[in-house]
């Protein structure tokens, strides 16, 4: 499909189950980072069309993340994705320009229709 997309989250287990989506749906170039220091990095280096970003993780959080991101580069595309019960975080993360959000746990049709829009628009 031609598209970098970089999967950021502390837990191995989401990478995991992110990735089998994604590949799934013919995505091959991914990378992973499991922390925002180490998505920053990767970010600047790779240069990827779509950041799927958790929004808790140890360290920087995916706020954090979201506005370094945002600062190297205005019209980057990040999803953020968060556990049932995180609204404001994602009310916070849309107005630090989010493209779109994703509550965890999510249906693999769901997830990559908003993979699917995000990387179209």
């Amino acid at each position: 499909m031609g598209k970098k997309i970089l999967v950021v989250d502390d837990a191995l287990f989401m990478r995991r189950v992110i990735r089998k989506n994604l590949e799934g749906s013919g995505y091959q170039d991914i990378e992973e980072a499991c922390s925002g220091e180490k998505a920053l990095e990767l970010f600047s280096r790779e240069k990827p069309d779509l950041v799927l970003l958790d929004i808790t993780m140890p360290g920087m959080s995916g706020l954090e993340v979201l506005e370094e991101i945002r600062k190297k580069d205005p019209a980057a595309k990040v999803i953020m994705c968060s556990a049932m019960g995180q609204e404001q975080m994602i009310t916070n993360a849309l107005m630090l320009g989010a493209s779109d959000f994703i509550v965890k746990p999510f249906k693999a049709d769901e997830f990559m229709k908003v993979v699917e829009y995000t990387l179209s628009s």
